[in-house]
């Protein structure tokens, strides 16, 4: 159930004991909740019920979070055969339709949207959520948060909810032009916003070209970012926060399960998972067994509460890393560490395993670069070949040789990787307004 808090300012918690209990209450919260909410997919999901009966799988097995390890896994082409099978929800939802009450849907990017039901429960748990991560990231009641994202059946729409459940004041700006957006900023003198990381940096550049100064002109300083892996990288979140003389907050969420799942409390540290609402797992990619803590794997989610479509072992294709540690705020739930990119992003050069964001990292500590970047994958001679173009931050083009030689040896000493850099003037490449393509793989046709 969701929980009924008071709102009084100077409280650390949203929710105190449950935030702060020993790992070991945590894991006997989420073995209780996964046996009720198996046997719930079971009995009423005929997708489910299929699933694990070819699998020799029952609920009843399950004795230790481990044993969630015997369930098979289902992926997003699953959920999309399934609703083009069984419109329009397919048959892995566990509830009579006349229980569902929201629905939101994935982009469509790789494939026909995916439909994601929410009983009035399953939202107001989720609604629950979002109010709890928007404390620990610093939000009160006398804060003013713009909510710029798209709510055009975007599982983000909603979380503005979250905001207004802890008693923000707040403002349903959705997608609207970077001008609209400043002025509605301004005007409203909003304290807080949310958006993607590569929307945040164009917007503080748009706005110094309207001749508004982040700091001074604008109140915002809290930035809650999601979408992308930059608002987990430290040089990318400082390059934003000296740009907004605001702090940064990363929020990781996924249309299949709901809103933002995991977010940053004010330590910046990791991101705090929904522990009471999902089982996570981080697995090798290839050989499926678990990574130790701190080591890169492929996240796996369980949904432990979503009865309208309960999702079991969904592999998400995201590369995260992760730990059980303690947090410096107090909180004992699980942290991701960061996203460091997609299976399907993750370039493989000479044998060498390269994501995006490792190379963000790179262009965002170099104060000479804008931080803008494109990576370009070629074959040559069967070999594939990396070239990376980057852009300077002063006009002079005396210093290419030397910028090209000191982030190509950055590059190499970090990653491996050895690749040709590319210098080029200042807003050469296209700025993003939502999630930034910063990959061009010319490689499609090189067997052809």
């Amino acid at each position: 159930m969701a929980t009924t808090q008071t709102t009084t300012v100077d409280r650390p918690y949203w929710d105190e004991k449950l935030e702060t209990q020993s790992r070991a209450d945590w894991d006997a919260l989420k073995l209780d909740l996964l046996k009720k909410h198996l046997h719930h997919a079971y009995a009423n999901s005929p997708y489910y019920k299929a699933s694990f009966d070819a699998a020799g799988v029952h609920p009843d097995q399950v004795k230790s979070l481990a044993d969630i390890r015997r369930f098979p896994f289902i992926e997003k082409k699953v959920l999309r055969e399934r609703q083009e099978a069984l419109p329009p929800f397919g048959d892995l939802v566990a509830v009579p339709e006349r229980d569902i009450v929201y629905i939101s849907a994935s982009s469509g990017s790789t494939g026909v949207p995916t439909a994601s039901p929410f009983t009035a429960q399953d939202f107001d748990d989720w609604m629950d959520y979002e109010a709890r991560q928007f404390w620990s990231s610093g939000l009160r009641p006398d804060d003013r948060y713009c909510h710029s994202l798209n709510f055009s059946l975007f599982v983000g729409g909603p979380c503005v909810l979250g905001a207004q459940k802890l008693g923000a004041l707040s403002i349903h700006a959705g997608t609207v032009p970077s001008e609209r957006l400043l002025a509605i900023a301004q005007q409203f003198q909003a304290t807080a916003i949310w958006t993607t990381p590569s929307y945040a940096w164009y917007l503080g550049e748009t706005a110094i070209k309207e001749n508004i100064d982040p700091k001074k002109d604008l109140a915002i300083k809290r930035i809650f970012v999601a979408g992308e892996p930059g608002g987990s990288i430290p040089e990318t979140r400082q390059r934003i926060e000296a740009l907004w003389g605001a702090k940064v907050y990363d929020y990781y969420g996924l249309s299949d399960i709901f809103g933002s799942c995991a977010g940053m409390c004010e330590e910046q540290h990791g991101l705090h998972w929904a522990e009471d609402h999902i089982l996570v797992e981080v697995l090798d990619p290839e050989t499926r067994e678990p990574v130790a803590e701190g080591e890169r794997g492929e996240l796996v989610l369980t949904t432990l509460k979503k009865s309208a479509r309960p999702m079991i072992r969904f592999r998400t294709g995201d590369i995260v890393s992760f730990t059980s540690e303690p947090c410096g705020c107090g909180r004992t739930s699980q942290r991701m560490l960061g996203t460091h990119g997609r299976l399907d992003d993750m370039l493989i050069i000479k044998g060498v395993n390269i994501f995006p964001s490792d190379v963000e990292a790179i262009a965002r500590k170099d104060h000479d670069l804008t931080g803008e970047y494109r990576l370009i994958i070629e074959r040559e001679n069967h070999l594939d070949r990396l070239t990376v173009e980057i852009e300077r931050a002063a006009t002079d083009t005396a210093r290419d040789a030397e910028l090209a030689a000191r982030f190509a040896g950055h590059l190499k000493s970090i990653t491996g990787v050895t690749a040709q850099i590319v210098i080029l003037p200042p807003d050469t490449l296209p700025r993003a307004t939502h999630k930034a393509k910063r990959v061009e793989d010319r490689r499609q046709h090189v067997w052809s």
